[in-house]
């Protein structure tokens, strides 16, 4: 008898997912249910904001085809939350009054946008009804709201400074609307980049037409718009920022509240161990925004130093894969011992040769825009005169901390490079792509920088058309998918044209967006030597 597997929640992870398991459903060796709350199936959130100014449409961020999963057999149900999971029954509580049952239960059920606890804003955390001019950007509709505004040239007020704001902002600006970007702090990514970067990208957004409201903290807001909708944000100095539409960008919150519901143990997410097992639940498993690798052994090493969930498509999209393929040896294991008579202890034994899946390496942060180009990674806080902090945990033949840096304010550029040993522990590179390109390239392979850290910075010197065009094509292009530059040209030379051909062919470019660029410079310099020949 084939096994029943149920996912719960529909966003990019639980999309991969069942692409993933596609083939075990169509050989009859499991069956699939997937309980989306939207109405929608899949599609790539972090993409919304272009959505939202008019650079792309809802059917280029489709991930999944319901009608097509259900012509392959997975019952896909829309438009419909888990009210409770039933452990003992092995069920799951619909809001439509169904209870399917489950042999493996899988949690995508993602993150929920923060609501700040500001006067005029106090909407229950768990289902944010917000007020009218006030929008998370977290779905289809509010895609409208932000379109609304940024073709009306409206005033468009961020409050958050994370990198999905800043997106936002910049792409609002650049389409027409007026926008200014409220934060906590001195700078920008205020938890993510140190104060030299943050400062030069702060100059660089200003200069590409957002304004940039620091060290502000927001009490509350005024509704006196004539549709009774936000009309300004209030600060704690008393002064106002007027605007037309508030866009929360203030982070994310795993949506964790159905595991606890029935008994789960979590921390910031759902935990899991490293087959993405529930702790002390062999039969649930969480990926994506919603899990937190850390096993319950206390004498694991990874696990205690382990963080909670990145909040990045890329890990969530391994543990899809990782986990599809440890789900269809556990079916394959359960058919043949039900076929010999054989216990379910023993049928795992296939699947739990699986080798565990490798903890992720500290996330990347990329921002690209029109005029402005960004990347940070590790830790970089450090600056190259705080000794006591360099030396910390140079122990035991430790080398200790280094510090390169290096500055043009006045041209929008800053470079920052902190080394163990020659190997990166933590990098910022403002305005300066292509030796942002290689310092993250190099963080992400441990690999030793060169002895003479100039040779980076001058790959953005006077030369840099040749060394673009020297450019390894076997280096990963896409991060979140895993997709490299020699894929891609192949897809190309397949007969892609376009981003959303590349992207249908190789998925290069379905995460963050931030490879548009890159992507497009391939099918650019393909066709140029086309023409050429």
């Amino acid at each position: 008898m084939s096994e029943q597997i149920v996912v719960v929640g529909f966003g990019p992870v639980a999309a991969r997912l069942i692409d993933e398991l596609l083939p075990a459903v169509r050989s009859g060796l499991a069956r699939l249910t997937v309980i989306g709350e939207e109405a929608d199936a899949a599609y790539n959130r972090v993409l919304v904001a272009d959505l939202g100014v008019g650079r792309t449409t809802a059917a280029a961020l489709a991930l999944s085809d319901a009608a097509a999963l259900i012509a392959d057999g997975v019952d896909v149900r829309l438009g419909v939350r888990v009210r409770r999971v039933d452990r003992a029954r092995q069920q799951v509580v619909l809001t439509d009054g169904t209870t399917p049952h489950y042999d493996r239960l899988v949690f995508a059920t993602g993150s929920r946008p923060v609501i700040p606890n500001l006067t005029g804003l106090n909407p229950d955390p768990a289902h944010p009804v917000l007020p009218a001019g006030v929008t998370a950007l977290r779905d289809l509709r509010d895609a409208e709201a932000l379109r609304a505004a940024v073709s009306g040239g409206k005033r468009v007020v961020v409050l958050g400074g994370g990198v999905l704001g800043l997106e936002t902002a910049l792409a609002a600006a650049e389409e027409g609307a007026t926008v200014t970007v409220v934060h906590n702090g001195p700078h920008p990514l205020g938890r993510n980049i140190d104060r030299g970067g943050g400062a030069v990208l702060a100059a660089n957004l200003r200069n590409c037409g957002v304004r940039m409201a620091g060290n502000a903290r927001s009490t509350g807001l005024e509704h006196n718009a004539p549709d009774g909708g936000f009309s300004a944000l209030l600060l704690d100095d008393g002064s106002a920022i007027d605007g037309d539409l508030l866009v929360l960008s203030c982070g994310v919150r795993p949506r964790v509240e159905l595991a606890e519901g029935c008994g789960l143990s979590t921390a910031t997410g759902i935990l899991v161990d490293h087959k993405l097992r529930a702790h002390h639940e062999p039969h649930i498993f969480a990926i994506g925004d919603c899990a937190e690798v850390r096993c319950p052994d206390p004498s694991c090493s990874e696990c205690r130093t382990a963080r909670g969930p990145s909040g990045l498509v890329g890990p969530g999209w391994r543990q899809a894969e990782w986990l599809a393929e440890y789900l269809t040896l556990l079916a394959e294991g359960s058919a043949e011992a039900a076929a010999e008579g054989a216990s379910e202890a023993g049928s795992a034994e296939a699947a739990n040769s699986l080798p565990e899946l490798p903890m992720e390496k500290p996330g990347v942060i990329v921002l690209k825009a029109r005029g402005l180009n960004m990347a940070v990674a590790g830790d970089n806080a450090a600056e190259p005169w705080d000794d006591e902090v360099l030396t910390a945990g140079a122990v035991d033949g430790r080398p200790r901390l280094q510090i390169a840096q290096w500055a043009d304010p006045e041209h929008g550029r800053y470079v920052k490079m902190t080394t163990r040993g020659g190997v990166l522990e933590g990098l910022v590179a403002v305005g300066m792509p292509r030796t942002a390109a290689e310092l993250v390239s190099l963080f992400e392979r441990g690999d030793e920088l060169p002895a003479d850290r100039s040779l980076l910075l001058r790959l953005d010197g006077p030369d840099q058309l040749a060394a673009a065009a020297n450019a390894d094509p076997a280096r990963t292009v896409c991060r979140c998918a895993g997709v490299s530059g020699t894929k891609i040209a192949g897809a190309v030379a397949d007969g892609c044209s376009t981003v959303a051909e590349v992207s249908g062919a190789t998925r290069a470019g379905t995460g963050c967006g931030g490879c548009h660029s890159d992507i497009k410079d391939i099918i650019e310099k393909h066709f140029q030597a086309a023409a050429a020949a």
